[in-house]
């Protein structure tokens, strides 16, 4: 018989499937409800992992629409990064019993609730009811925005992919170090920035910002929303303008995802500037980690503020 030489590039696929010489070590495959968690991830697992968010970080995370490629994606995934406090109820139970993966149940190895160890507010002292509007039964889950948080976030996150890849440790371990030196040199900067404006009364959209506000000692003094989640009436609306016009509020941050037309409204008629204001990783193109996150929403607070006064 003549002896064949299989091709190259055949004998390479070979050789990779079945565990020959210079097959590449399996990544770690990191599925989060939030570009910000994918992006933490990413940061502290480096080139072990595969990250990849199942909302876009221009969404509105309270709605979002549960689309067959999650499953799929949940399917193959070894580790779920969540946000947990009820933020994804809307869509993603029903998707992790489609996936039929045992490992990334609540309670596995494989289930990270990111909540865990932060400092969570606004939980209610009272039973909720619908007619508080939506409201999270255990607190407010924008947690994330919040460096401190992002600290605890980043922490666990080496936590759980070192459980999971104990061959990494030491990447893991590195990794983290790196971010949280990088994280502090960047908090010295933010608070610097924003500390001109201790104190600042300001208003919000949506209930999105009292991380934000507390880390950089700002108040939020109003809501365009009357209820989280309820639509202004015109009634609230004018009363918003009321207060900002006594009060001198200088700004109101609005999220992507949210109608301008009442926010511009209110800063018509009132003398306050919009100001676009991003609470995920992924918002902008420009907002492609972690630390542009808050790069780009305290410049766009400091720019906003500018002969203001």
């Amino acid at each position: 018989m003549t002896r064949r030489t299989l091709p190259p590039v055949l004998l390479l696929a070979l050789l990779a499937a079945f565990g020959g010489p210079g097959r590449a070590e399996a990544k770690l495959r990191v599925v989060s409800t939030l570009e910000d968690f994918a992006a933490l991830a990413t940061a502290i697992g480096g080139e072990r992992v595969d990250a990849l968010s199942l909302a876009k970080g221009y969404q509105d995370p309270h709605f979002v629409d549960a689309k067959p490629s999650f499953i799929l994606q949940l399917s193959r995934a070894d580790l779920l990064i969540v946000a947990g406090l009820e933020l994804e109820i809307g869509y993603l139970p029903p998707m992790l019993d489609q996936s039929r993966n045992e490992k990334i149940r609540p309670g596995s190895r494989g289930y990270l609730d990111a909540s865990e160890g932060c400092e969570i507010l606004g939980r209610p002292s009272q039973p909720v009811t619908r007619a508080m509007g939506d409201v999270h039964p255990y607190g407010n889950p924008h947690y994330w925005i919040d460096p401190e948080n992002g600290r605890q976030i980043a922490r666990s996150i080496a936590a759980r992919l070192t459980e999971l890849d104990p061959a990494g440790r030491s990447d893991y371990a590195t990794n983290l170090a790196a971010f949280e030196i990088r994280l502090n040199e960047k908090e010295k900067v933010w608070t610097s920035r924003m500390a001109p404006f201790k104190g600042l009364r300001i208003v919000t959209f949506h209930d999105s910002w009292p991380n934000f506000a507390r880390r950089f000692e700002l108040v939020v003094a109003a809501q365009i929303e009357p209820k989280p989640g309820i639509p202004p009436s015109p009634t609230h609306t004018l009363e918003v303008i009321q207060q900002i016009e006594a009060e001198k509020i200088p700004v109101i941050l609005v999220e992507p995802y949210f109608d301008r037309k009442t926010p511009d409204f209110i800063a018509a008629k009132s003398g306050a500037v919009v100001v676009p204001f991003y609470p995920s990783v992924g918002g902008l193109p420009e907002i492609r980690d972690y630390f542009s996150l808050f790069d780009h929403n305290v410049e766009a607070f400091v720019t906003a503020m500018k002969g203001r006064g």
